[in-house]
């Protein structure tokens, strides 16, 4: 037997019809090895044809890679694999258009469908939600030479896919005799309704991940093996990593205005949302193909505002972590002057906010200065560093925050702090060693092109 290929593929609608999207993905069954994502947002459609319209991307996706193979459809959607199996009838006309569709991608021959529980099925549910996130259109190939690095994050769901293919695989049949209508199957269900996995998608990551690990030990006089202008050691001692996000536009960073940690909100705009999703896939390329020498991220800490964990979020959905929550990471409390532009608040309290702003010391009416924040971000950064060295962990926050958390790490006076470009979106790497020896790595690279 060939080359067998395995999709996953999935959709979901916010509102049932509703803003909907498609994910799907194409692995290599003997690997478990990622080739191809795909996902789109549709605009206002159902659920059901949501989730068909991943089905046809996904086979469109194999065939690309290869005509010939045999594919296996993996699909938390009862409904979509049981017609598609000719068990169920298909009586709605989008549906049948789309289900022939699919048909017609490859010789029914070759492709065969199992429905798995949608915790099964997250990374399509992941690329779907990043689809409605940023409104736009996705498509990830990857070159076979990289195959190995693509699995999974940690692994063991590469060696899960194989695993469950072997036992699942005896049991399926390729070649279910659907018409090139996609209807008129012999079967008593009517079946186009929602299944029970399939409305209203939501952002939950899988629970299969890796809890972070610790450094694996040291590798005495590794400075040969670090990147040209790396802070150099001699011990082999390894660094916690912290890569630092900034949360993505929002209403008031439009405005100009204070947005502090006082409030809840304001939620991210249109623009914020792409800006999320494009500083998840910087971080999914860290030790890949950006910062090469670091530790892929294993865990995420975000600000309880909500702006920061909205982005938190798309970086969940590209990671496939979960996110937790650290309120001393939260942006700095501006007290009175939550809101206000610098122009409203230079009139109020004539030269205030410039001192506040220079000396890093300031404090603001009912608020806090630069200073407080640097101390209780740094108190949640040596509790990271506490934990184990040798891994990333990912801290989604604020322009302030941010900046406090660099300028603490290269032990910069707060002064020197508003210096600091951090662009919505944007990415900034520290590293901090146990006995207190610090690299910053990159400060603001933004992450849209």
């Amino acid at each position: 037997m060939g080359r067998t290929l395995i999709v996953e593929a999935d959709g979901g609608s916010r509102g049932n019809p509703g803003p909907a999207g498609y994910g799907a993905l194409v692995r290599d069954a003997a690997t478990g090895a990622v080739l191809a994502e795909r996902a789109r947002y549709l605009g206002v459609v159902s659920n059901n044809v949501a989730e068909y319209s991943g089905l046809v991307a996904g086979l469109d996706a194999a065939r690309e890679i290869d005509p010939e193979a045999r594919v296996l459809v993996r699909m938390d959607s009862k409904l979509v694999v049981e017609q598609m199996s000719g068990r169920w009838k298909i009586k709605h006309e989008d549906m049948r258009r789309l289900a022939a569709e699919a048909a017609r991608v490859l010789p029914p021959s070759q492709v065969a469908y199992e429905w798995v529980p949608r915790a099964d099925n997250s990374a399509a549910d992941a690329l779907a939600n990043e689809a409605m996130d940023t409104g736009g259109e996705i498509a990830r190939d990857f070159p076979t030479a990289q195959d190995s690095e693509r699995p999974t994050e940690d692994g063991a769901r590469g060696a899960a896919v194989r695993a469950n293919l072997g036992t699942a695989s005896t049991d399926l049949t390729y070649g279910d005799d659907l018409d090139a209508q996609g209807s008129d199957h012999a079967a008593s269900t009517d079946s186009d309704t929602l299944d029970a996995q399939g409305s209203d998608h939501t952002d939950n990551a899988p629970d299969d991940r890796p809890a972070p690990g610790a450094s694996a030990g040291p590798v005495a006089f590794d400075t040969p093996t670090r990147p040209s202008g790396a802070r150099a050691r001699f011990d082999g001692a390894e660094p916690l990593t912290v890569v630092l996000v900034r949360h993505g536009q929002t209403p008031l960073t439009v405005a100009g205005a204070y947005s502090g940690s006082s409030v809840p909100g304001p939620s991210l705009t249109a623009r914020g949302r792409v800006q999320a999703a494009q500083a998840a896939d910087l971080i999914y390329r860290i030790g890949r193909d950006r910062w090469t020498d670091l530790p892929k991220p294993t865990e995420i800490v975000a600000s309880p505002m909500v702006r920061a964990q909205e982005t938190a979020r798309a970086v969940s959905r590209r990671l496939g972590l979960h996110v937790r929550t650290d309120e001393r990471f939260a942006e700095v409390h501006f007290g009175e002057w939550e809101g206000l532009t610098a122009g409203q608040i230079a009139e109020r309290w004539d030269g205030h906010p410039e001192r506040w702003l220079v000396s890093g010391t300031e404090v603001a009416p009912g608020g806090e200065s630069m200073a407080d924040v640097g101390d209780r971000v740094w108190a949640g950064l040596q509790d990271l560093l506490a934990r184990g060295t040798g891994r990333t962990v990912v801290v989604v926050g604020h322009a302030v925050q941010v900046r406090a958390a660099v300028g603490r790490a290269i032990e910069a006076p707060p002064s020197r702090w508003a210096g600091f470009r951090v662009p919505p979106g944007s990415v900034s790497i520290v590293r901090l060693w146990a006995d207190g020896a610090t690299e910053l790595t990159v400060v603001g690279c933004p992450s849209e092109p």
